[in-house]
């Protein structure tokens, strides 16, 4: 589950405000006028274990926030603003949405399955955990000086007040990758397109205040990756992660996994933005503004889906060449500009009444041999929009 901002030029569509610009540089805070959107996508692996993932749409909320008040509203819209206030913010969209999908689950008879979803920062919050259902796990990433405790051991003895929830405190994440008291571990998981060996550290039996009493935590502390931008570059690491996860039992390499899988949905919002347009079009109406690009994801959805039923167990000779300019690696998967082509040329295959399979392979040539002409169809189908 993540949010995306939709830019926006007109003053006067509905649900459009100043939104932070996360493209933004860190030492600049800029602001975009647009929509807010939150989307939830299902990961839908290759295979059982450390395997690619494509992450599938399947909910495109609209995320507005309201409105200030004129200087002469009265107690009662003044108290009013205050509730919508709290109930149109990013986390309390976010627990309604994550509620909603369980119950969906529930209605449609799996009820018994475990519904596991990795958030960023932004949801890893009190306003999510404390309110998160049952039989749903959350994965998500925390600050490094987050303050957590151990479970508090039991006592026979009859001490007045409450009972303790919260034993002594842990050194802070980032004290635990710094400390040589808690060992690393190697956890096998799949990114950037093949299988890493992550150096992790895992703590159990923990709480934290801002998930509750009722939560019992464990902790993942990810070593960053060494990378080069280029061969004869010097060795360059990445930012270290830190996790919790409510299961305090779940595997190691199914919580990693899990967690790194969340990244196809930011390839989702690039595809729907880039490629297929998804809140270009100009509309005005409140309903059309925020149910129009949930449709064009709706289709982007089933775009995926008809790929991962048809050429699942195809290569990519069954699909459109691509240019020469842009080849396709070895095991490398569909792109979204792979299935849209091959879609757009289905359906002009078909109203041009040629076959598609023999012009990939048809080629004529002149007398000199030099200059190779490819025929209409050829060009027409591969031409952009």
């Amino acid at each position: 589950m993540d949010d995306t901002i939709l830019k926006k030029t007109g003053k006067k569509i509905p649900g459009t405000a100043w939104r932070r610009d996360p493209l933004g540089p860190p030492f600049q805070t800029n602001f975009i006028w647009g929509q807010r959107f939150l989307q939830v996508s299902l990961a839908l692996p290759d295979e059982k274990g450390p395997c690619q993932s494509r992450s599938i749409p399947i909910n495109f909320h609209h995320c507005p926030t309201i409105k200030k008040l004129v200087k002469t509203a009265t107690p009662e819209q003044i108290t009013t603003y205050k509730e919508q206030q709290k109930q149109a913010k990013l986390s309390q969209q976010g627990s309604l949405q994550i509620k909603s999908l369980r119950d969906k689950l529930d209605q449609q008879g799996h009820d018994k399955r475990i519904l596991c979803i990795g958030v960023d920062g932004s949801y890893t919050n009190k306003t999510v955990l404390k309110s998160l259902p049952e039989r749903v796990i959350l994965i998500g990433r925390i600050r490094k000086d987050t303050k957590l405790y151990e479970i508090p051991e039991p006592s026979d003895a009859k001490v007045k007040g409450r009972k303790k929830v919260y034993g002594e405190r842990i050194p802070t994440p980032e004290q635990i990758r710094q400390s040589d008291e808690y060992k690393w571990q190697k956890v096998e998981a799949w990114a950037v397109g093949k299988k890493h060996q992550f150096d992790v550290k895992i703590v159990k039996n923990l709480k934290w205040r801002s998930a509750g009493e009722n939560h019992i935590l464990q902790l993942m502390v990810i070593r960053p990756l060494g990378y080069r931008p280029n061969k004869t570059s010097k060795l360059l690491y990445r930012q270290p992660a830190y996790l919790i996860c409510t299961d305090n039992n779940l595997n190691a390499e199914e919580l990693l996994q899990a967690y790194i899988w969340r990244w196809e949905i930011e390839v989702n919002m690039r595809d729907e933005k880039t490629l297929l347009g998804c809140g270009q079009a100009q509309v005005r109406n409140e309903h059309s503004a925020a149910d129009l690009p949930a449709f064009v994801t709706a289709m982007y959805s089933f775009l995926l889906l008809a790929n991962h039923k048809a050429f699942k167990d195809k290569d990519r000779n069954t699909l459109l060449p691509r240019p020469k300019w842009y080849p396709a690696k070895e095991g490398d998967r569909f792109t979204t500009g792979d299935l849209v082509n091959h879609l757009r040329t289905e359906l002009w295959a078909k109203g041009l009444g040629c076959n598609f399979s023999g012009f990939v392979k048809k080629e004529h040539e002149t007398k000199s041999r030099r200059n190779k002409t490819n025929s209409l169809s050829g060009a027409l189908f591969y031409s952009r929009r």
